[in-house]
């Protein structure tokens, strides 16, 4: 489980200090400023593996970059450094963490996953492209992966119904409502030129080959797939070791919301997050994942838990990027949230309703208009362009009436 996240030097800020929850960690802000980073750097001091490229400190040397992890749970916790060598350009680890004894899982936003398995040797850190989770990833001349297309027929006939059955439920469990339900049909051949027989879902209105899927259907069944795959494999392999699987999962999701229909988006964390704890009697989850989508936040509204859940705000406070913790509190809507800290809008509509809003606002408190555009100078300017933008049923419209009323009536006495 990873405690804290210490990284100086390094990323878009001068420092970043977090202290995580133990179960669900939310992390949200504007494109930039380092949700990703912190993602990939978590990543690193939990495996010892960069996905891609490493995080590269800043040019200025007044200092010594350094990333610092507590690593841990209850009284077994650690702190380990590390620091940019300059001259080898890479980072070393002043004490190298020892196995973790969890599984982890890192959903990247590119489509690709990355997943680390203690049953394995340190080196095995495995990162998939979206090519190799679907057809298969080999390392050193090794099968590491069937991939998603064959591990998913052959988990639909062999007479150990264990993976296929849980891979089922999990798919049921991640659908987005009653209404527009998954379920795994049968496989079939799709092309002349591919001999293999192709995995189907039964969705609403008819089969579907998953090849022909859509990209937020695909993630879907790629993270359901990789989390089956992974769980299975940590089992067998486990069981080879003569060793006890983990009970402990760290999970990294980036943009949980991507390429997903709001239907999707308000029910997807809850359900990742019930499913990982299904896998296996007290399972315990840690999960980092990074959102823009208020809907993801409002799911969690019912189950967000204080004593062990967080939510951090990624900021850029003049030239200062600044990450801190936020307490949680129920906004009811995406309206909420839109207009709430976490994502700063005055109003939750087009930026030139808005603007029309603020200028008819400052016309009622008979404040000076000059600041606005000049076709929003009058009162029959702005009325016109509340006209043009607002629906009719806009909340806006009562006051506004209200003042134009007592504004005709105040002119007609006159």
């Amino acid at each position: 489980m990873l405690k804290e996240l210490h990284c100086k030097l390094v990323g878009p800020a001068s420092h970043f200090d977090v202290e995580f929850a133990d179960r669900l960690n939310i992390l949200t802000g504007d494109n930039g400023l380092g949700k990703s980073f912190l993602l990939d750097v978590a990543w690193w001091v939990l495996t010892g593996k960069w996905v891609d490229q490493p995080a590269y400190p800043r040019r200025a040397r007044e200092d010594t970059p350094k990333i610092t992890a507590i690593l841990g749970a209850s009284k077994n916790i650690k702190e380990y450094q590390s620091y940019f060598d300059f001259e080898e350009q890479q980072w070393r680890c002043l004490q190298m963490p020892p196995l973790l004894q969890e599984v982890v899982i890192y959903a990247r936003v590119d489509g690709g996953f990355s997943v680390y398995d203690p049953a394995r040797k340190r080196d095995n850190a495995y990162n998939f492209t979206p090519d190799t989770l679907w057809n298969g990833l080999k390392s050193k001349g090794k099968v590491v992966c069937n991939g998603l297309i064959q591990d998913w027929v052959t988990w639909q006939n062999q007479p150990n119904k264990y993976p296929f059955e849980l891979f089922a439920n999990v798919i049921k469990k991640l659908a987005p409502h009653p209404e527009e339900w998954i379920k795994v049909g049968e496989p079939t051949r799709v092309s002349v030129e591919d001999v293999r027989d192709i995995p189907t879902v039964d969705l609403p209105y008819g089969n579907v080959p998953v090849i022909h899927a859509s990209a937020g259907m695909k993630r879907i069944l790629g993270l359901a797939y990789l989390l089956v795959w992974t769980w299975y494999e940590h089992k067998k392999a486990s069981e080879l070791r003569q060793k006890k699987p983990v009970n402990q999962i760290v999970l990294l999701i980036d943009e949980v919301e991507s390429h997903l229909h709001p239907q999707w988006q308000r029910v997807i964390l809850p359900a990742i997050l019930s499913v990982v704890e299904k896998l296996q009697k007290s399972m315990k989850i840690q999960a980092l994942v990074t959102t823009h989508s208020p809907l993801v936040l409002a799911s969690l509204e019912p189950s967000f838990d204080e004593e062990e859940d967080k939510l951090f705000l990624f900021k850029l406070e003049e030239k200062d990027v600044t990450l801190d913790e936020v307490p949680w509190a129920k906004q009811g809507d995406t309206v909420g949230w839109l207009t709430s800290e976490i994502f700063g809008l005055k109003q939750a509509r087009s930026k030139e309703a808005e603007i029309a809003i603020e200028a008819a606002e400052t016309l009622m408190r008979h404040d000076d208009l000059s600041a606005f555009p000049e076709n929003l100078r009058t009162h029959k300017q702005i009325h016109q362009e509340l006209q043009r933008l607002l629906p009719g049923h806009d909340p806006f419209w009562p006051r506004w009436i209200v003042t134009t009323q007592k504004r005709n009536s105040g002119l007609s006495g006159v």
